[in-house]
Protein backbone atom coordinates (compact mmCIF):
# COMPACT_ATOMS: atom_id res chain seq x y z
CA UNK A 1 0.00 0.00 0.00
CA UNK A 2 1.06 3.21 -0.97
CA UNK A 3 1.79 5.31 2.16
CA UNK A 4 -1.51 8.09 3.15
CA UNK A 5 -0.77 11.53 2.90
CA UNK A 6 -1.18 12.94 7.06
CA UNK A 7 -2.52 16.71 6.36
CA UNK A 8 -2.55 18.73 9.62
CA UNK A 9 -3.71 21.82 9.25
CA UNK A 10 -3.27 24.51 12.04
CA UNK A 11 -3.52 28.06 13.37
CA UNK A 12 -1.44 28.75 16.01
CA UNK A 13 -0.62 26.64 18.80
CA UNK A 14 2.88 25.97 18.19
CA UNK A 15 3.14 24.10 21.07
CA UNK A 16 1.08 21.31 20.39
CA UNK A 17 2.27 21.22 16.17
CA UNK A 18 5.49 20.85 17.56
CA UNK A 19 4.48 17.89 19.89
CA UNK A 20 2.14 16.28 16.74
CA UNK A 21 4.77 16.67 14.15
CA UNK A 22 7.78 14.92 16.74
CA UNK A 23 5.16 12.13 16.91
CA UNK A 24 5.44 11.46 13.41
CA UNK A 25 8.74 11.78 13.36
CA UNK A 26 10.36 11.23 10.23
CA UNK A 27 7.24 9.97 8.44
CA UNK A 28 6.72 11.19 4.96
CA UNK A 29 4.34 12.72 3.41
CA UNK A 30 3.23 15.13 5.66
CA UNK A 31 2.01 18.68 4.41
CA UNK A 32 0.82 21.03 6.98
CA UNK A 33 -1.56 23.73 5.82
CA UNK A 34 -1.25 27.46 8.10
CA UNK A 35 -4.36 29.00 8.65
CA UNK A 36 -2.57 31.82 10.21
CA UNK A 37 0.42 32.27 7.81
CA UNK A 38 2.63 32.58 10.57
CA UNK A 39 6.41 33.09 10.39
CA UNK A 40 6.79 30.68 13.74
CA UNK A 41 4.55 28.10 12.35
CA UNK A 42 6.62 27.93 8.96
CA UNK A 43 9.93 28.10 11.07
CA UNK A 44 8.95 25.18 12.93
CA UNK A 45 7.27 23.02 9.80
CA UNK A 46 10.40 23.80 7.49
CA UNK A 47 12.77 22.78 10.34
CA UNK A 48 11.56 19.47 9.62
CA UNK A 49 10.36 17.24 6.79
CA UNK A 50 6.56 18.48 6.44
CA UNK A 51 5.79 20.55 3.89
CA UNK A 52 4.47 23.77 4.38
CA UNK A 53 1.41 25.55 2.84
CA UNK A 54 0.35 29.12 4.05
CA UNK A 55 -3.18 29.63 4.04
CA UNK A 56 -3.97 33.03 1.71
CA UNK A 57 -6.83 33.38 5.01
CA UNK A 58 -8.38 31.59 7.43
CA UNK A 59 -10.15 28.92 5.93
CA UNK A 60 -11.40 27.33 8.73
CA UNK A 61 -10.56 23.02 8.89
CA UNK A 62 -12.42 22.22 5.75
CA UNK A 63 -10.79 24.80 3.85
CA UNK A 64 -7.18 24.20 5.13
CA UNK A 65 -7.82 20.45 4.31
CA UNK A 66 -8.99 20.73 0.73
CA UNK A 67 -6.01 23.44 0.01
CA UNK A 68 -3.89 20.40 1.47
CA UNK A 69 -5.57 17.95 -1.38
CA UNK A 70 -5.43 20.29 -3.87
CA UNK A 71 -1.76 21.37 -3.61
CA UNK A 72 0.01 17.93 -2.24
CA UNK A 73 -2.71 14.75 -3.17
CA UNK A 74 -2.10 12.93 -6.13
CA UNK A 75 -5.73 11.63 -6.37
CA UNK A 76 -5.46 8.13 -5.38
CA UNK A 77 -3.30 7.79 -1.96
CA UNK A 78 -5.33 7.31 1.37
CA UNK A 79 -5.64 10.62 3.30
CA UNK A 80 -5.05 10.69 7.10
CA UNK A 81 -6.64 13.96 8.82
CA UNK A 82 -4.67 14.92 11.93
CA UNK A 83 -5.85 17.29 14.52
CA UNK A 84 -2.32 19.03 15.47
CA UNK A 85 -3.61 18.69 19.41
CA UNK A 86 -3.54 14.93 18.84
CA UNK A 87 -0.67 12.75 19.00
CA UNK A 88 0.06 9.99 16.47
CA UNK A 89 3.07 7.90 16.09
CA UNK A 90 4.14 6.88 12.14
CA UNK A 91 3.83 3.16 12.99
CA UNK A 92 0.05 3.80 14.10
CA UNK A 93 -0.62 5.63 10.68
CA UNK A 94 0.65 2.72 9.04
CA UNK A 95 -1.29 0.63 11.37
CA UNK A 96 -4.63 2.57 10.71
CA UNK A 97 -4.35 2.17 7.42
CA UNK A 98 -4.00 -1.52 6.70
CA UNK A 99 -7.13 -1.61 9.50
CA UNK A 100 -9.19 -0.13 7.17
CA UNK A 101 -8.37 -2.11 4.32
CA UNK A 102 -8.77 -4.87 6.33
CA UNK A 103 -12.39 -3.95 6.42
CA UNK A 104 -12.79 -4.19 2.70
CA UNK A 105 -12.47 -1.98 -0.06
CA UNK A 106 -16.02 -0.23 0.66
CA UNK A 107 -14.61 1.19 3.74
CA UNK A 108 -14.32 5.12 3.41
CA UNK A 109 -12.72 5.96 6.94
CA UNK A 110 -11.88 4.91 9.77
CA UNK A 111 -10.09 6.68 13.44
CA UNK A 112 -8.95 5.11 17.13
CA UNK A 113 -10.05 5.12 20.16
CA UNK A 114 -9.18 8.64 21.51
CA UNK A 115 -7.98 9.41 25.02
CA UNK A 116 -7.26 12.60 26.83
CA UNK A 117 -3.87 12.94 28.18
CA UNK A 118 -4.83 11.72 31.66
CA UNK A 119 -5.58 8.69 30.28
CA UNK A 120 -9.53 9.24 30.40
CA UNK A 121 -10.98 7.97 27.23
CA UNK A 122 -12.62 10.27 24.47
CA UNK A 123 -15.49 9.42 22.57
CA UNK A 124 -14.25 8.06 19.25
CA UNK A 125 -17.13 9.14 17.41
CA UNK A 126 -21.21 10.36 17.79
CA UNK A 127 -24.60 9.82 16.84
CA UNK A 128 -25.43 10.98 12.96
CA UNK A 129 -27.61 14.14 13.79
CA UNK A 130 -31.11 13.69 12.95
CA UNK A 131 -34.84 14.72 13.83
CA UNK A 132 -34.62 11.44 16.19
CA UNK A 133 -31.65 11.67 17.19
CA UNK A 134 -31.93 15.08 18.69
CA UNK A 135 -35.39 14.44 20.32
CA UNK A 136 -33.91 12.02 22.22
CA UNK A 137 -31.53 13.87 23.11
CA UNK A 138 -33.56 16.47 24.18
CA UNK A 139 -35.03 14.14 26.39
CA UNK A 140 -31.74 12.67 28.00
CA UNK A 141 -32.28 9.22 26.41
CA UNK A 142 -28.89 9.56 24.04
CA UNK A 143 -27.95 6.32 25.29
CA UNK A 144 -30.99 4.29 23.83
CA UNK A 145 -30.08 5.87 20.30
CA UNK A 146 -28.80 2.82 18.13
CA UNK A 147 -28.78 5.01 14.62
CA UNK A 148 -25.19 5.18 12.28
CA UNK A 149 -22.44 7.12 14.02
CA UNK A 150 -19.95 9.33 12.51
CA UNK A 151 -16.02 9.05 13.06
CA UNK A 152 -14.29 12.14 14.94
CA UNK A 153 -12.00 14.07 13.02
CA UNK A 154 -9.45 14.33 15.32
CA UNK A 155 -7.82 11.64 13.53
CA UNK A 156 -9.42 9.85 10.39
CA UNK A 157 -8.05 7.75 7.63
CA UNK A 158 -9.96 8.56 4.28
CA UNK A 159 -9.96 5.79 1.87
CA UNK A 160 -8.10 7.56 -1.34
CA UNK A 161 -10.65 5.62 -3.66
CA UNK A 162 -13.51 6.90 -1.91
CA UNK A 163 -12.37 11.12 -1.59
CA UNK A 164 -11.87 10.88 -5.43
CA UNK A 165 -15.36 9.63 -5.69
CA UNK A 166 -17.08 11.65 -2.73
CA UNK A 167 -14.83 15.25 -3.05
CA UNK A 168 -13.48 17.00 -0.61
CA UNK A 169 -14.75 18.51 3.24
CA UNK A 170 -18.07 20.93 2.44
CA UNK A 171 -16.05 24.39 2.91
CA UNK A 172 -19.46 25.79 4.39
CA UNK A 173 -18.66 24.03 7.85
CA UNK A 174 -15.97 26.42 8.86
CA UNK A 175 -15.37 24.25 11.94
CA UNK A 176 -17.41 21.01 13.50
CA UNK A 177 -19.68 19.06 11.82
CA UNK A 178 -17.49 18.50 8.37
CA UNK A 179 -16.68 15.36 8.88
CA UNK A 180 -20.04 14.45 10.15
CA UNK A 181 -21.69 15.71 6.17
CA UNK A 182 -18.58 13.63 4.71
CA UNK A 183 -19.26 10.48 5.88
CA UNK A 184 -22.92 11.12 5.58
CA UNK A 185 -22.09 11.59 1.83
CA UNK A 186 -20.15 8.89 1.76
CA UNK A 187 -22.88 6.46 3.57
CA UNK A 188 -25.57 7.62 1.17
CA UNK A 189 -22.93 6.66 -1.85
CA UNK A 190 -22.89 2.98 0.22
CA UNK A 191 -19.52 2.98 2.08
CA UNK A 192 -18.93 2.63 5.52
CA UNK A 193 -16.80 3.96 8.80
CA UNK A 194 -15.71 2.73 11.95
CA UNK A 195 -13.53 2.91 14.86
CA UNK A 196 -10.64 0.70 15.18
CA UNK A 197 -10.73 -0.26 18.60
CA UNK A 198 -7.63 -1.97 18.91
CA UNK A 199 -5.67 1.65 18.36
CA UNK A 200 -5.66 4.07 20.95
CA UNK A 201 -3.62 7.76 20.17
CA UNK A 202 -4.17 10.28 22.66
CA UNK A 203 -5.64 13.95 21.63
CA UNK A 204 -4.76 16.96 24.29
CA UNK A 205 -7.63 19.27 23.05
CA UNK A 206 -7.11 23.16 22.66
CA UNK A 207 -5.79 23.52 18.91
CA UNK A 208 -9.25 24.41 17.50
CA UNK A 209 -9.30 27.88 19.64
CA UNK A 210 -8.22 29.08 23.05
CA UNK A 211 -11.48 30.96 23.81
CA UNK A 212 -14.15 28.89 24.57
CA UNK A 213 -16.90 30.86 22.97
CA UNK A 214 -16.09 31.00 19.79
CA UNK A 215 -16.05 27.01 19.94
CA UNK A 216 -19.35 26.73 21.46
CA UNK A 217 -20.49 29.46 18.86
CA UNK A 218 -18.83 27.87 16.05
CA UNK A 219 -20.18 24.10 16.83
CA UNK A 220 -23.53 25.39 17.10
CA UNK A 221 -24.05 26.92 14.11
CA UNK A 222 -22.43 24.09 12.21
CA UNK A 223 -25.19 22.11 13.79
CA UNK A 224 -27.66 24.14 12.43
CA UNK A 225 -26.23 24.21 8.63
CA UNK A 226 -26.25 20.20 9.21
CA UNK A 227 -29.45 19.87 9.88
CA UNK A 228 -30.43 22.53 7.21
CA UNK A 229 -28.00 20.79 4.44
CA UNK A 230 -29.41 17.11 5.30
CA UNK A 231 -32.65 17.90 6.56
CA UNK A 232 -34.56 20.96 5.02
CA UNK A 233 -37.71 21.99 5.98
CA UNK A 234 -39.94 20.35 8.50
CA UNK A 235 -37.22 17.78 9.18
CA UNK A 236 -34.99 21.06 10.25
CA UNK A 237 -37.00 22.59 12.36
CA UNK A 238 -38.01 19.68 14.38
CA UNK A 239 -33.92 19.65 15.11
CA UNK A 240 -34.25 23.40 15.72
CA UNK A 241 -37.28 22.57 18.48
CA UNK A 242 -35.63 19.60 19.68
CA UNK A 243 -32.09 21.68 20.41
CA UNK A 244 -34.16 24.43 22.36
CA UNK A 245 -35.95 21.62 24.42
CA UNK A 246 -32.75 19.98 25.29
CA UNK A 247 -31.10 23.46 25.86
CA UNK A 248 -33.97 23.90 28.30
CA UNK A 249 -33.42 20.74 29.89
CA UNK A 250 -30.25 21.01 30.59
CA UNK A 251 -30.14 25.03 31.87
CA UNK A 252 -32.16 23.44 34.46
CA UNK A 253 -29.98 19.89 35.40
CA UNK A 254 -26.48 21.49 34.91
CA UNK A 255 -26.22 25.14 35.65
CA UNK A 256 -22.31 24.68 35.07
CA UNK A 257 -23.17 24.28 30.87
CA UNK A 258 -25.77 27.39 30.96
CA UNK A 259 -23.02 29.39 28.45
CA UNK A 260 -23.39 26.84 26.24
CA UNK A 261 -26.81 26.52 26.15
CA UNK A 262 -27.18 30.43 25.58
CA UNK A 263 -25.60 29.82 22.39
CA UNK A 264 -27.92 26.81 21.20
CA UNK A 265 -30.69 28.93 21.96
CA UNK A 266 -29.30 32.01 20.47
CA UNK A 267 -28.23 30.08 16.92
CA UNK A 268 -31.74 28.46 16.97
CA UNK A 269 -34.21 30.86 17.40
CA UNK A 270 -32.09 32.94 15.18
CA UNK A 271 -34.10 33.43 12.25
CA UNK A 272 -31.30 35.44 9.93
CA UNK A 273 -28.99 32.55 9.67
CA UNK A 274 -27.20 31.25 6.68
CA UNK A 275 -25.08 28.49 6.59
CA UNK A 276 -21.45 29.88 7.59
CA UNK A 277 -22.39 33.39 7.29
Amino acid sequence: MTPPLVVVVAYARDDLLQICLDGLGEYSPVVVVDNAAAASTEALVRGGTAAYVAAPSNLGFAGGVNLALATAWDGQSDVLLLNPDARVTAAQVTDLQAAMWARGGRCAAVGPRLQRPDGSEEPASWPLPSPRQVWLDAFGLGRWDRGPRFVAGTVLMVRGKALAEIGGLDERYFLYAEEADWQMRARAAGWSVGVVETLTVTHVGGASSSDQLIRIRQFHRSARLFAERWYPGTGALLMRAGRVVAACRRWITRPSSRLEQRELLATSLDRTFRGGS
